[in-house]
C-alpha cells in the first residue's frame, strides 16, 4: 500500500492525472503488473490512462521514493551528530526536491577540513557570533581578547582572518541564500562561450564556429546548443562560463545579512565576508549547478527526442507479401546481396562489383547478375542500405531496373546498426555459414519487410535517430530505449509462431530466458495451436502468462480469438457478444460478421458488471481480428530513378522521407546522397517550437528546395509551398 505522503509527491510531479488514477496505477504495479498490461487490460481501474501516462506515474514514484530515502538519510545523519531539532526535521520533511534537501544538509555534511573549521576549533566561533549582533564596540579591542599563541592565534590579524573564514562559510551554507542566488542565476544569467587560443586549429571543419563568441540567457538555452557547447568544451575548443549581474545579488545579500542594522564596524566586516562567500563558495557552486541543470535538462530532452524518433521508426508500416533483395553497398569488397521470401526466410546470397576500383569486366557483369537474381526469385523490392557507396548503388540499381520489364522498385533503408547486429552472437547463431556483410544484407532486406521485428535485434542506440545521443548517459538512454521498444512491440503484438526470441523478450511479462524457452518449445514441439499451450513452457508461470498472453497472436489456431488482442480472461464476454450477434468465431473477419457485430445490443453485458472500456475493446478486436496498427501508416517511398545534388534547383518540389527529427528541424531523404534539412521555421506558416508536432520519423512529406551548397554538401529545404 502506497503512503499518502508518497501519493502527494507523485501527484505534484504529474498534476494532470487525478490522485485516484495514480493510486490505482501504483497499486497495480505493486501487484506485479506491467505498463502495457495495465494500459490495455485495466482501463476501468485507471480511467483509461495510456502507456505514456502510466510510465510518467512510474517515473514520478521512483523520484518520490528517492526523495524520501534521502530525507531519511539526512535526518539520521544530523541526528547522529546531535544537531537535529524539531524545526529542522520539519523543514527537511517539507522539502519537495533533492536540491532543497541538499541545501539544508550542507552545513551538517561531512567534508574535508576547511579554514573555517580550523578557526572554530581554535575558539573563534564566539567572536563570529558577537559580530553578527552588530555591536557598537571596537572590533579590534574584542579581537585582542581571542589572541592565543597556543591556538596559533598570535595577533589580531590571525583572529580577524579566522573569523572572516567562519562567516564566509556560514553565509555560503544558508539554504535560503543559495536557493535565491540559484533561482536568480537561472532566471537572469547568461551562458558565455569564447574560443580558446588554440581552439580554432583543433576545430578544422568549423563545427563550433557559431560558439566562438556566443552568449545566450540560461532560460533560452536549447538542448542542442547546451550539448554542442559541452562537447566543444570537452574537445578543448571552447571556454564556457555563466555570467550574471552581481549588483542584484550583492543587494540581496546586504539586505538579507545586514538589513536595517545601524552602520557599525561589523557592517563592513560582514559585507567583506558575504562578498568573499559569493566569490569563493556560492558563485562557483551555483555556476556548476546551473551548468549541471542545463546539461540534465538537455539530456532529458534529447533522450525524449530519441525515444519519440525510435518509436516512430519502429512503427513504420511493414511491406508485407514482398520478396525483397537486400543490397549492402560497398566499393572495394563488392556489394553484398541477399534475397528473402515474403516471410523473411533467407533464400540466396551473392556479391557483385558494380563500382570502382573493381575491374571493368566485373563492373559490366554486375547488372546481369542482379537481373538474374531479380528474375529467378521474382523479387519485387530492392532495399538499399544508406551507408558507404549508397549513392552510387542507387544509380546502378536505377539504371539496371530500366532493363527489367516488370515493375521492381527500390527503397533506401537506414542501415544504422545492421553491422553491429550482423557481428553479434545472435546473427552468428542464425547464419553460421555467412559472412558479416551477407548477414547485414539480410537484415537490410528484413527491415523493409518488418522494421519492428528486425530492429529489436540490434542495439537501438546505434540507429542514429536522435541528437548527440552518444553524449547522453548510457543508463538513462538504455532505460528510454527499453520503455519505447516495449511500448511499440506490445501495441503491435507478435505472431507467436514466427517471432524471434529478441522480439518475444520485449513482450509484457516475458524475460529473455522465458522468450528463449518459448522459441525452444516451438522448435521442439512444432507450432503453437492455442495460447493455453504457453502454460507448458518452462519457467512461464501464471503471472507471466497473464501479463503476456494478450499480446501474443496465433494465426490459424484452434481458437480464432487467439488471433485478436482480447485477453483470455475476457473470452467469456467475447463469446457472449458473438452469441448475441449470431456470429461463429470461425466467421471473424468476414464482412457479414462485422456488420452483425455492429448491431449488437451491449446493454445486458454492461449490466452484468463488465466495464464499458473492456467491452468496447472486445468489440473492436472482434471486428478487426489480426489487425496491425502499422498498416494504416504511410508506406516507405518507392523509387525507380535517382537525382544528384547538381540536379537540385531552388523551388523544385520533391517527395521525401523524414529520417531524423531534432529540436531545430528535420532531416529528409529526397533521393540524393545527403539528407536535406527542413528548419523548424520552414515547416509551416504558423509559428511552432517543436518540429515533432509537425513531422515524425518515417513520414512521407512534400518539400521544396530552398538552397543548395555544393561545396559544403548541404541542402536546405522548406515544407512551405513557395508558390502559395
Amino acid at each position: 500500500m502506497v503512503e499518502q505522503k508518497t501519493l502527494n509527491l507523485v501527484h505534484d510531479r504529474v498534476a494532470d492525472i487525478a490522485p485516484k488514477q495514480i493510486k490505482a496505477v501504483l497499486d497495480l504495479m505493486q501487484d506485479g503488473n506491467t505498463v502495457p498490461f495495465i494500459a490495455r487490460y485495466r482501463k476501468e481501474m485507471t480511467g483509461s490512462l495510456d502507456e505514456v501516462q502510466i510510465q510518467a506515474i512510474e517515473v514520478a514514484f521512483k523520484q518520490a521514493t528517492a526523495l524520501q530515502e534521502r530525507q531519511a538519510a539526512v535526518i539520521k545523519s544530523i541526528t547522529d551528530q546531535g544537531e537535529l531539532t524539531p524545526k529542522l526535521e520539519a523543514q527537511i520533511k517539507a522539502s519537495t526536491t533533492l536540491q532543497d534537501v541538499e541545501d539544508i544538509y550542507l552545513p551538517y555534511k561531512q567534508k574535508r577540513q576547511t579554514k573555517a573549521m580550523i578557526a572554530k576549533a581554535r575558539g573563534l566561533e564566539p567572536f563570529a557570533q558577537w559580530i553578527l549582533t552588530f555591536p557598537a564596540g571596537n572590533l579590534t579591542d574584542k579581537a585582542q581578547t581571542f589572541i592565543n599563541p597556543n591556538q596559533e592565534l598570535p595577533d589580531v590579524e590571525a583572529v580577524v582572518s579566522g573569523t572572516h573564514e567562519i562567516l564566509a562559510e556560514t553565509f555560503s551554507e544558508v539554504a535560503t541564500i543559495r536557493n535565491w542566488v540559484r533561482n536568480t542565476t537561472l532566471r537572469t544569467g547568461k551562458i558565455v562561450t569564447t574560443v580558446k587560443p588554440k581552439g580554432k586549429p583543433l576545430d578544422e571543419k568549423g563545427v563550433y564556429q557559431q560558439f566562438y563568441d556566443f552568449e545566450e540567457t540560461v532560460e533560452k538555452m536549447s538542448a542542442t546548443r547546451t550539448l554542442a557547447i559541452n562537447r566543444g568544451e570537452k574537445d578543448k575548443i571552447l571556454s564556457v562560463k555563466v555570467a550574471v549581474d552581481l549588483d542584484p545579488i550583492m543587494n540581496y545579500l546586504h539586505f538579507r545579512l545586514i538589513g536595517q542594522h545601524p552602520d557599525s564596524a561589523a557592517t563592513a566586516f560582514i559585507q567583506s565576508a558575504y562578498e568573499d562567500a559569493y566569490k569563493r563558495f556560492i558563485g562557483p557552486a551555483i555556476e556548476r549547478e546551473v551548468r549541471n541543470t542545463l546539461t540534465s535538462q538537455a539530456e532529458t530532452q534529447s533522450i525524449k527526442v530519441f525515444g519519440q524518433n525510435l518509436y516512430n521508426l519502429l512503427m513504420q508500416a511493414p511491406m508485407k507479401g514482398q520478396v525483397v533483395l537486400g543490397f549492402d553497398p560497398a566499393y572495394r569488397t563488392g556489394c553484398k546481396l541477399a534475397v528473402v521470401d515474403e516471410n523473411g526466410k533467407f533464400l540466396t546470397k551473392a556479391v557483385i562489383y558494380p563500382h570502382k576500383p573493381a575491374p571493368e569486366g566485373k563492373r559490366k557483369a554486375a547488372a546481369g547478375e542482379l537481373i538474374k537474381l531479380l528474375e529467378q526469385y521474382h523479387v519485387t523490392m530492392i532495399a538499399i542500405g544508406n551507408g558507404t557507396a549508397s549513392r552510387e548503388s542507387e544509380e546502378f540499381v536505377a539504371e539496371t531496373l530500366k532493363q527489367v520489364k516488370r515493375e521492381v522498385y527500390f527503397v533506401i533503408v537506414n542501415e544504422a546498426g545492421a553491422s553491429v547486429y550482423s557481428a553479434s552472437q545472435e546473427a552468428r547463431d542464425e547464419f553460421p555459414d555467412l559472412q558479416v556483410e551477407q548477414r547485414s544484407a539480410i537484415s537490410i532486406a528484413r527491415r523493409l519487410q518488418d522494421p519492428l521485428a528486425e530492429l529489436v535485434k540490434i542495439d537501438p542506440e546505434s540507429v542514429g535517430v536522435g541528437q548527440y545521443q552518444h553524449d547522453l548517459p548510457k543508463k538513462d538512454l538504455s532505460g528510454e530505449v527499453d520503455v519505447v521498444v516495449e511500448r511499440a512491440v506490445n501495441r503491435v503484438g507478435v505472431n507467436l509462431n514466427t517471432a524471434s526470441y529478441q522480439l518475444l523478450a520485449r513482450i509484457s511479462g516475458l524475460s529473455k530466458t522465458i522468450a528463449a524457452n518459448i522459441v525452444h518449445y516451438r522448435d521442439e514441439n512444432g507450432r503453437y495451436n492455442s495460447r493455453s499451450e504457453l502454460k507448458k513452457v518452462p519457467r512461464l508461470g501464471p503471472k507471466a502468462f497473464e501479463q503476456s498472453v494478450g499480446f501474443l497472436r496465433i494465426i490459424g489456431g484452434k481458437n480464432p480469438l487467439d488471433n485478436t488482442d482480447i485477453h483470455p480472461e475476457s473470452y467469456p464476454v467475447a463469446k457472449q457478444v458473438l452469441a448475441a450477434a449470431g456470429v461463429k468465431p470461425s466467421d471473424l473477419g468476414d464482412a457479414k460478421a462485422v456488420a452483425e457485430l455492429k448491431t449488437v445490443d451491449l446493454t445486458p453485458i454492461l449490466e452484468s458488471g463488465v466495464g464499458r472500456e473492456t467491452v468496447n475493446d472486445i468489440m473492436t478486436s472482434l471486428q478487426t481480428p489480426g489487425r496491425d496498427l502499422r498498416d494504416s501508416l504511410a508506406r516507405p517511398l518507392l523509387r525507380k530513378d535517382v537525382l544528384t545534388m547538381e540536379d537540385l534547383k531552388p523551388g523544385m518540389k520533391l517527395e521525401g522521407t523524414v529520417r531524423n527529427v531534432v529540436d531545430f528541424g528535420a532531416f529528409v531523404d529526397i533521393g540524393v546522397k545527403h539528407d536535406g534539412l527542413v528548419h523548424v521555421s520552414k515547416m509551416t506558416n504558423r509559428f511552432i517550437r517543436d518540429p515533432k508536432t509537425v513531422v515524425a520519423v518515417g513520414d512521407i512529406v512534400d518539400v521544396w528546395i530552398d538552397s543548395v551548397d555544393l561545396n559544403r554538401e548541404r541542402i536546405q529545404l522548406t515544407m512551405i509551398d513557395p508558390t502559395a
